[in-house]
């Protein structure tokens, strides 16, 4: 998919996935762990754009740990973020707000379906969003940026963007790196990380 240049940032840690509980759709506020992270990545941000010309626009989900970030990381390099209710978190239904541990509990049959297939789990909560579902409001941003942009978002929901311009199949989007804390950078079908990451809950 042919898209502008993009830098693109997963919400620091939220208090649920610092306590393993699957968000969705639901509301976290950042931890301190969380408020830390998104000052450092706009620090690299700033960083990597020193020196540069042209103006960046950006897109923030508008979930609170997604804006909370986007407030903090964007500071340095002067850019406030518009918020697209596309670009929220997957939609997990029924197992929004629950650990691991409580999810196997009620469904016991989700633990194995997670061990074959992470990434494609998050997309079999009872109640929850498709893969196609995802896909096609992911596609709906990505064909609306008019020009070089930053985006925060969340880590299943960045997971399907940054394949969807890399062209990558659902298999390859589960292989590309995750992680909060960090910085990712697209231009020309070319995929940096910009900083280290710390996993986290979607």
């Amino acid at each position: 998919m042919l898209v502008p240049e993009l830098y693109l940032m997963r919400h620091g840690q939220s208090e649920w996935n610092r306590l393993g509980r699957h968000q969705g759709r639901l509301e976290s506020p950042l931890s301190d762990m969380g408020r830390t992270q998104a000052a450092a990545m706009g620090q690299v941000l700033a960083a990597d754009l020193a020196g540069r010309g042209g103006a960046f626009a950006a897109l923030t989900s508008p979930q609170i740990r997604a804006a909370e970030t986007a407030r903090l990381a964007l500071a340095p390099v002067g850019v406030t973020a518009r918020p697209d209710p596309r670009l929220v978190e997957v939609g997990m239904g029924a197992w929004q707000g629950l650990t691991d541990a409580e999810i196997f509990a009620r469904w016991p049959d989700s633990q194995a379906r997670r061990g074959a297939d992470p990434f494609g789990w998050h997309f079999t909560a009872p109640g929850g969003e498709s893969f196609d579902g995802i896909c096609a409001r992911i596609e709906g941003v990505l064909a609306d940026l008019a020009g070089p942009t930053i985006i925060v978002g969340h880590g299943i929901a960045l997971l399907v963007l940054r394949g969807l311009v890399l062209g990558l199949d659902r298999a390859a989007m589960a292989e590309l790196p995750r992680g909060q804390g960090v910085v990712w950078h697209i231009e020309g079908g070319v995929h940096r990380t910009l900083s280290t990451a710390r996993h986290g809950s979607a």
